[in-house]
């Protein structure tokens, strides 16, 4: 299957979405915005892990989720607080599909997308 990557989600909220098959996650890196962008774009599912996008390598585990609605959300912040007055913050709810192991991948400008091989719990590294 292939899915565009999130990386660097919380290790509770893939804990959250293991419990309960349908969560809201709020995404405020600018990569996983763009990812989600690509995702809705090319009607593919997303592969959320716990690793930062320069370590998602062969091999990298993660939850296989679609995409059931996103909001993006433009929010000013006090000047004093950063250099930039503006953010994107993108409100995804997504629906867990299953586990997944990278077996390919491949970089789309600034988009990484990857064949996942679906996995049951029992052959999970993660914990």
């Amino acid at each position: 299957m292939e899915a565009v990557v999130l990386a660097g989600i919380a290790r509770r909220i893939l804990d959250e979405l293991l419990k309960n098959p349908f969560r809201t996650i709020e995404l405020r890196s600018a990569k996983n915005v763009l990812a989600v962008e690509e995702a809705l774009k090319n009607s593919l599912n997303v592969f959320l892990t716990y690793d930062p996008f320069e370590d998602i390598s062969v091999g990298t585990e993660g939850l296989l989720a679609e995409l059931l609605d996103v909001k993006e959300l433009n929010t000013r912040i006090p000047w004093e607080e950063s250099d930039e007055r503006e953010i994107t913050v993108c409100r995804t709810k997504v629906k867990l599909l299953g586990l997944g192991r990278v077996v390919e991948i491949e970089r789309r400008n600034s988009v990484t997308v990857v064949k996942v091989r679906e996995m049951l719990p029992h052959e999970m590294q993660i914990g």
